[in-house]
């Protein structure tokens, strides 16, 4: 997985600009269906969370879309501003997602969303969220022309997208690599991690036990100040330190 991700997200990595890595990353995936690319680097409203607040927030690096999608026009009204689910994930943190985890195609409340998304040529997104001090935001929604995603490519192209959200975040503030020390072990466990292994399996190709497996990855998540370990194994990343 971690070998796939590198690969969506390499040019994106070392692109010298934010526009710049969102467009090579939205071209790494011209081969798999990607339709639709918005990338965005913006504040957190200290206002209550709504539609018309985290659009106003602004801070758009980057949009890949139809003409017809765009504001003012109905369909895209309606997603962003009169039914629009994706404000959970934010609300609760989270840092990488589908839309369809949050309007199931199969329920009928969702049916006006997903015809406005069709307008667009979506038939599923790929979100990923990166959270910085400060209350800054990093945001990726890549949408796909197909709604089933093989579940390999699914989760590279998420770890992918956190990548490049922690690159964009680099731009806003620039992270010191020695900023970041991690020790051996905290590295190690981390690295697998982002091969997709259980602590029952790092236990086992590392000689520690469980328990001690979670020490080191959450003092390498606390170090590097992410939310859950995707997040920490992008950052590192990003930092060019995995």
């Amino acid at each position: 997985m971690l070998t796939r991700a590198l690969d969506i997200a390499d040019t994106a990595l070392a692109a010298p600009t934010p526009e710049a890595a969102s467009e090579g990353f939205f071209a790494a995936l011209s081969d798999i269906g990607a339709s639709y690319l918005q990338t965005r680097l913006y504040r957190r409203p200290v206002v209550s969370l709504t539609s018309e607040a985290h659009y106003a927030a602004g801070g758009i690096v980057r949009r890949i879309a139809p003409e017809t999608w765009r504001l003012g026009t109905p369909a895209f009204d309606y997603v962003c501003f009169e039914n629009n689910p994706l404000l959970e994930a934010i609300r609760g943190g989270l840092t990488r997602y589908r839309f369809s985890d949050f309007a199931p195609r199969h329920d009928a409340d969702f049916g006006a969303y997903w015809e406005a998304m069709s307008e667009a040529g979506i038939g599923d997104a790929v979100c990923a969220t990166s959270y910085g001090r400060h209350r800054t935001i990093a945001s990726l929604h890549l949408g796909f022309h197909d709604h089933e995603l093989a579940p390999d490519d699914a989760m590279a192209v998420q770890l992918a997208g956190l990548m490049l959200t922690e690159r964009l975040m680099t731009f806003a503030a620039p992270p010191g690599a020695d900023e970041i020390r991690l020790t051996d072990r905290e590295r190690d466990a981390l690295s697998w991690v982002a091969e997709g292994k259980s602590d029952w399996e790092i236990s086992v190709i590392l000689g520690l036990s469980e328990t001690t497996v979670r020490f080191h990855v959450d003092n390498a998540r606390r170090k590097l100040g992410a939310v859950n370990r995707t997040q920490a194994v992008a950052r590192l990343v990003a930092a060019r330190l995995l």
